[in-house]
């Protein structure tokens, strides 16, 4: 099992760029394919980007793709999100997990964070 914990959540203004973090407890962390997701109160848990484990290949969800870059640091074991033009409806529990396989649904992530707080003021 690994642990992972995200961090850099915060208030932000709409507009403004946030660089969330996702630190694992494993140096393996480099097998693994890392996915971030995300869900605001009575709304369901969304995909938002996906890194495989060479850091070679990214997808993101069509609502973020082009202001949120994924990225990982296998030397620190670290997998961030960088998010640019936040709006006020991305404000979200942002999580990290891990898969075997790069893909967009939750069900297929093994191993979860807690989550990061990200809220977005108007």
């Amino acid at each position: 099992q690994v642990h992972l914990v995200e961090s850099g959540g915060g208030l932000v203004q709409a507009g403004d760029p946030l660089r969330l973090s996702c630190a694992a407890s494993v140096r393996s962390l480099c097998s693994y394919i890392i996915g971030w997701f995300r869900q605001a109160p009575v709304r369901q848990r969304e995909f938002v980007a996906a890194i495989n484990d060479t850091g070679t290949h990214t997808t993101y969800s069509d609502s973020v793709k082009g202001r949120f870059t994924i990225s990982r640091d296998n030397a620190k074991n670290t997998v961030y999100l960088q998010m640019n033009g936040l709006k006020p409806e991305e404000a979200a529990l942002y999580y990290c997990a891990t898969s075997r396989w790069t893909t967009r649904t939750s069900a297929a992530y093994d191993d979860w964070g807690r989550g990061t707080q990200v809220t977005v003021s108007s």
